[in-house]
């Protein structure tokens, strides 16, 4: 629909139609929704009031598209569920019905209302938030939403299989694609797996098959051993600079520099390395890029068990479930004992949930005071594998699965549980607060011994002599403190980085042209990491194929007369978007966030923010307050 068809309605008179959501119960089991409905038709300006059992269905929809077309109502007011969640779905109706979508006013009566107050006060509040809805609706003016060109080329931080998935979708589907890591060697965390479960397959030859695709798709350049260093503009023109420089010897390998590399090396797989798909540079380079999305897989960080922790890094018998992995994928021999180093391990524990899953007061923070709450998802049914593989190829190995909760919870993950069970892997389970400690063990042959209160057994305690304990690290975020200051995207309370919406925006942070793929943003095994990807470059695709984006009119603007050029915008803005022009500060309506930080800080009063303004909030300070005391 053109702006031609849109009815402004900025010339006529107000004529709001309210409209009360039930939510399926969520507002009206504690909201007196027909009271809100009969004060509502009491405000002025109202024209229509009306309640719905779901306002964002079609029906409840087809209420306000109908009102609007018969010419009963030119302004909306909906209250329901956080604007977060339908605001767009009911601007949308009004574009629909013929009016402009920014003539419509959000209240918030679920979140804010009936899911923290109870019997009238929950009602009495919801009519003032109407009351103050409406008499925002009756001073809002039309705007226009700001329409930019776009640049129809992305760029993909992060070169793990999430990065290269996105990166492969958006160069085919037409895009011109970079891709920043900024490791010499592509596959990120995939690489130091040996076989994926629970399909078996190799780790290197998916890695393998993705990246060689990615390196002959004419519209991909990789650029290794490269970070970004600085970003300006907005979405659709983004001007970033990425450096490369030469590796330390110890991103290759602890022993070789990469003077020793040859030409055959360059596009293989090396076995827990990646593919180093070029030669490093030799000095430092400098590369601009103009770019109309990014998308960030930066994927992330492995728990580093702490020094003592399970006897780790006290005891060379305490190894991470990667060393394991390591270890497995070159022993040969498939009967007798697994053997490191010369010693037999006739019986080993492994350890769940390491870094994983911490409880405030039981366990210490790391050195951001940040503790890792969350569930990796992937660490119990790799070290069940591991568990399978190892009673597989040596099965008079005693194995003892130390946890807390076994949590297989992906398509045919149960499976591989059960199977480690049949292998009569034993299973002790302990309580958070009585974590095991390992000691040393000289008595009975065996190195080390594990003593675990087994919560099945009622807290008796057991001493579990063994010859290797393996710990099963979690995830935890990647350390890209720079990239988040640097792209102004947030993280959230678990450290990664944080979506819109989990379920309606899974993919895009708050700054708009940026996208997550894979592990940077949760934990997730390769399967979900890939698919997120897909996402992210599906979304990339459709926002960049279109040539232009229209970004959302709420921003902040400048009455230039009132100006003083005095920088307090500037040293306030935290995205770094007022410049000073000869005329005075200049607010980029493309680059603005609408945050609204320069508005409270104006000493002349010389910033406003649309459909923020003064005029429209002291409008709803009023409405509510004359609307409060009658109730």
């Amino acid at each position: 629909m053109t702006d031609s068809m849109i009815e402004n309605a900025s010339d006529k008179e107000a004529r709001v139609g309210v409209y009360v959501c039930h939510c399926g119960g969520n507002i009206s089991n504690t909201v007196d929704v027909e009271k809100v409905v009969a004060a509502s038709l009491e405000m002025p300006g109202v024209a229509s009031a009306q309640r719905n059992m779901f306002m964002c269905s079609d029906p409840g929809q087809d209420l306000i598209i109908e009102n609007i077309k018969n010419g009963s109502i030119n302004r909306v007011v909906v209250a329901a569920c956080a604007p977060s969640l339908h605001e767009t779905t009911f601007r949308n109706a009004l574009l629909r019905a013929g009016l402009n979508p920014y003539l419509y006013v959000h209240a918030n009566i679920r979140e804010q209302v009936s899911f923290v107050h109870q019997g009238k006060e929950a009602t009495d509040k919801a009519i003032s938030m109407v009351a103050a809805a409406v008499a925002k609706a009756r001073e809002i003016i039309p705007l226009q939403a700001t329409s930019v060109q776009v640049t129809d080329h992305a760029t993909v931080i992060g070169g793990g299989v999430a990065g290269l998935k996105a990166a492969l979708d958006m160069a085919r589907r037409g895009l011109r694609v970079d891709l920043v890591e900024k490791n010499p060697f592509l596959g990120g965390s995939t690489a130091k797996l040996d076989m994926l479960f629970p399909t078996g397959e190799k780790a290197g030859d998916l890695i393998s098959a993705l990246t060689k695709k990615v390196l002959n798709h004419p519209g991909i350049n990789v650029h290794t051993c490269a970070e970004v260093k600085t970003q300006e503009g907005y979405i659709g023109n983004f001007n970033l600079k990425i450096e490369r420089r030469p590796p330390s010897p110890e991103e290759y390998s602890s022993n070789t520099d990469f003077s020793g590399i040859s030409a055959d090396t360059v596009g293989e797989f090396i076995p827990f390395k990646g593919i180093l798909p070029c030669r490093p540079p030799q000095d430092i380079e400098n590369i601009n890029l103009t770019t109309g999305a990014i998308v960030i897989a930066t994927g992330f960080s492995l728990y580093a068990p702490k020094q003592g922790e399970y006897g780790h890094r006290e005891f060379p018998e305490v190894i991470t479930l990667l060393d394991l992995i390591k270890i497995l994928s070159h022993e040969n021999k498939a009967e007798g004992y697994l053997e490191i180093e010369g010693r037999k391990i006739k019986s080993m524990a492994m350890v769940h949930c390491v870094g994983s899953r911490q409880v405030p007061g039981i366990h210490a923070p790391d050195e951001k005071g940040r503790l890792q709450e969350n569930c990796s998802r992937t660490c119990c049914t790799g070290i069940l594998q591991a568990s399978i593989d190892i009673k597989s190829r040596h099965p008079e190995t005693d194995i003892f699965h130390i946890y807390r909760d076994i949590r297989t919870y992906g398509k045919g993950h149960e499976e591989i549980y059960r199977r480690a069970s049949e292998l009569d892997a034993r299973f002790i389970r302990f309580k958070v607060e009585n974590t095991p400690m390992v000691k040393k063990n000289d008595q009975d042959g065996h190195a080390l011994s594990l003593m675990v209160k087994d919560s099945l057994l009622n807290d008796e305690e057991l001493e579990v002599p063994v010859d290797l304990v393996v710990l099963a690290a979690g995830m935890m975020p990647g350390e890209i403190d720079p990239l988040i200051d640097l792209l102004k995207i947030h993280c959230g309370a678990d450290g990664f980085l944080l979506e819109v919406h989990p379920k309606l925006r899974p993919v895009e942070v708050f700054t708009a042209g940026i996208y997550l793929a894979g592990t940077c943003q949760a934990p997730m095994d390769v399967t979900e990491a890939t698919a997120a990807a897909s996402a992210a470059a599906a979304k990339v695709s459709i926002v960049l194929s279109r040539g232009k984006v229209e970004l959302e009119p709420f921003v902040a603007t400048v009455d230039q007369s009132k100006c003083a050029s005095c920088l307090t915008c500037v040293r306030t803005c935290p995205f770094e978007v007022p410049k000073i022009l000869e005329s005075g500060a200049y607010i980029n309506p493309a680059a603005c966030y609408g945050c609204g930080a320069c508005v409270s800080v104006c000493p002349g009063d010389a910033i406003s923010l649309a459909h923020f303004d003064n005029r429209e909030i002291n409008a709803m300070v009023k409405g509510a307050i004359e609307f409060g005391r009658a109730n």
